[in-house]
């Protein structure tokens, strides 16, 4: 599907930066400062091989670098709010220091802790992405108190036991109706209308038949205005879908989602990988003729 000529626009407002989204869309480079990520075993949990990943991917194109410091993954237990903040804290921090920050690239902080995102704002962050959809009151309240940008995800339970059995009737109009709802809530709440962004939560509380649905009608999803994002690096369902338990196998098809996608008209895309998805957004943008 191609985007239509005219382009309607996409402004997305975080604290430090304005994000024109309207022809072009961004690179999320994920850092995970956890000892038990899915994808990189903990290879980051240590703050100077952070700081090193992080700048390599701002290098190859990453304009957001997302730190978390909770897994997410299937089955993940809780982390306590001291704990994922002496995780964070210090690569913000340092991160906020480089020349560039705010310009050439904002950090955004993965978090369903209101208090952490608060925290994080104050260190440096520009974003919070929320996989918890913004469903607390004191994150809405975090997010306008700090003027953060915002990162709205679907999910269906909790990271501990979404994957359990997740059902749905039509997945895509679940997902659309809850970003309807939630930016009610955001501008309810004092968010800018223009500071927020959605991801339908590939992965979270949903089987691989659910996620391609939403692969495939990403355009129907999108709400006008608003910055779709897309989180599919390296997932599970992607493992099913090509026949491999390699992680190291994930990362083409992800690539091919990138291209999908942003020709179904997302604009925001969280990745392990950030050069090859940086080059094949940029492609296909020249394809599409933006």
């Amino acid at each position: 599907m191609h985007e239509p000529s005219d382009h309607p626009q996409i402004i997305w407002q975080t604290r430090t930066r304005e994000f024109d989204l309207t022809r072009r869309g961004i690179v999320m480079g994920v850092l995970n400062v956890t000892p038990d990520s899915f994808s990189d075993g903990g290879r980051f949990s240590k703050v100077d091989a952070a700081f090193a990943h992080a700048q390599a991917m701002i290098a190859q194109g990453a304009e957001i670098i997302d730190v978390g410091g909770e897994s997410t993954r299937p089955g993940a237990e809780p982390v306590d709010e001291g704990e994922e903040l002496l995780r964070v804290l210090p690569i913000i921090g340092r991160l906020a220091k480089l020349d560039g920050h705010g310009e050439r690239f904002v950090i955004s902080v993965d978090t369903m802790k209101p208090a952490v995102a608060r925290a994080a704002m104050g260190a440096g962050a520009s974003v919070i992405n929320d996989v918890g959809g913004f469903l607390d009151d004191a994150m809405l309240a975090a997010a306008k108190d700090t003027c953060a940008g915002v990162v709205v995800m679907h999910m269906q339970g909790e990271p501990r036991t979404m994957q359990g059995d997740p059902r749905y009737g039509d997945v895509c109009a679940v997902v659309r109706e809850f970003f309807c709802a939630t930016l009610r809530r955001c501008i309810a709440s004092g968010v800018p209308p223009a500071a927020t962004a959605f991801d339908p939560g590939i992965g979270f509380g949903k089987t691989t038949g659910h996620n391609l649905a939403l692969l495939r009608r990403t355009a129907e999803i999108a709400l006008p205005g608003h910055a779709l994002a897309v989180g599919v690096s390296r997932k599970g369902f992607i493992g099913k879908v090509i026949g491999s338990a390699a992680m190291e196998d994930r990362e083409w098809p992800t690539v091919a989602l990138t291209c999908h996608a942003r020709s179904n008209g997302a604009r925001i895309f969280r990745v392990h990988d950030v050069k090859p998805n940086v080059e094949a957004l940029r492609m296909t943008e020249a394809i599409l003729g933006t």
